[in-house]
């Protein structure tokens, strides 16, 4: 599920000057809304996306060994689910070597609750998440796949393009020679002989079309395209009845925007976007593009059910998080301790940390994978609630080793 950092800047010397020049790129926004935007002329300063550069030092305090009963609700949960998707996470796991003893172990564990809960308990460790402050609370928000109408085809009703991932986008990696930058994701395209910033949402969606050829498909409706880039998947309906799963490819490099907020900012009186866009629809492209992030896509596999992680493993439904992976490490098993969708009723379970998000960042900030389709995005839409988390690691591991 692709979330998005936050715009902001860093000093970090003459080496990330050479980033600064290499990204500055000015903005236009758009005056209207349908499939042939209006360009008007009023510049944004501009900027660049940022991912936080890495702890260098792990606080002894981040990360706290606990007993398995110090995890509130963990002898009620089911965690055959959790064994379920951490098996698919040793697709990956299984390269690393302290994980292949583990993962062996767990190809050969029953099929029932106990044996799965003993698994656990004999071949891994709780670690209690901590915030630098030294809290422990964190927050936990959701995401899922939403169903879509879609058309392989361009229509007068179906003119939103879902675009795959471009030809001319460029992955800039610096770190060879700057590592301190090794944490930045650098996107650009050539110009001639030099390397420029990508295109931003307004000139991807003006009237230029530098994109023109790169659909996959095509959409009704443009808050719903908007919001596909936030979640990251999608299962598009097409009118012959079939449906395909598309999942996040690529992004262009500039940094997420939350709409939401922005009209929180300005006074309105709901931050729901669909409502908005009904009492101001000619205001609605200028307003998504003061969000420059753009999100392209790639079809899966015609019998693709569930999108994959950032781990390369296919999600689970209700027991799949994505996290920050400069303190959780993919594929680790992650206890939660929080509350349902507005609601004080107990959700307390195993999960298991199998993508990212640019949105997601610190140790105690997840993001739970709710599933697919209408009733998965009713809990995700209200998730907003606050947690914690415990680290399961293999015994021996640490989080210093991490």
């Amino acid at each position: 599920m692709p979330n998005f950092t936050k715009i902001g800047s860093v000093g970090v010397g003459q080496q990330l000057k050479f980033v600064l020049v290499l990204l500055s790129v000015a903005y236009c926004c758009t005056a209207t809304v349908g499939c042939t935007p209006q360009p008007i002329l009023s510049p944004v300063e501009p900027i660049i996306e940022v991912i936080e550069p890495p702890v260098e030092v792990v606080k002894k305090s981040a990360f706290q060994r606990v007993e398995w009963l110090d995890l509130p609700g963990w002898l009620a949960d089911d965690p055959r689910h959790s064994l379920a998707a951490f098996r698919a996470s040793c697709v990956a796991l299984k390269y690393r070597s302290d994980w292949q003893s583990v993962c062996r172990v767990a190809d050969n564990v029953g099929d029932n609750k106990r044996a799965a809960r003993n698994f656990f308990q004999h071949h891994f460790a709780p670690w209690q998440v901590f915030n630098d402050d030294g809290g422990n609370d964190g927050l936990i928000t959701g995401y899922y796949v939403p169903d879509l109408e879609g058309r392989r085809q361009a229509s007068d009703e179906y003119c939103y393009p879902i675009y795959g991932k471009p030809d001319d986008l460029l992955a800039i990696d610096v770190s060879a020679v700057y590592p301190e930058l090794g944490h930045y994701r650098l996107r650009g395209r050539l110009e001639g002989n030099r390397i420029v910033p990508y295109w931003s949402r307004d000139e991807i969606d003006g009237l230029k079309q530098p994109l023109l050829g790169s659909e996959l498909f095509w959409l009704r409706d443009p808050v719903a395209l908007y919001f596909l880039q936030i979640q990251g998947s999608g299962r598009i309906n097409l009118d012959d009845g079939s449906q395909v799963m598309i999942n996040y490819a690529d992004q262009n490099g500039h940094p997420y925007r939350s709409i939401g907020k922005l009209l929180l900012e300005r006074g309105e009186p709901t931050p729901d976007i669909n409502q908005w866009w009904r009492k101001h629809p000619r205001q609605l492209q200028q307003l998504l593009s003061e969000n420059p992030s753009y999100v392209f896509f790639r079809s899966l596999e015609m019998d693709t059910h569930m999108p994959s992680g950032a781990l390369g493993v296919a999600l689970t439904a209700q027991r799949s998080i994505a996290v920050d992976p400069r303190f959780i490490p993919l594929g680790a098993p992650v206890f939660l301790s929080a509350t349902w969708p507005n609601s004080s009723k107990p959700l307390q379970r195993l999960m298991v940390a199998q993508d990212t998000g640019g949105a997601i960042k610190g140790r105690g900030r997840v993001d739970l994978f709710w599933g697919v389709g209408d009733a998965a995005g009713r809990y995700a839409k209200q998730m907003k609630q606050r947690g914690q988390l415990w680290l399961l690691l293999p015994n021996g591991m640490t989080p210093a080793s991490l």
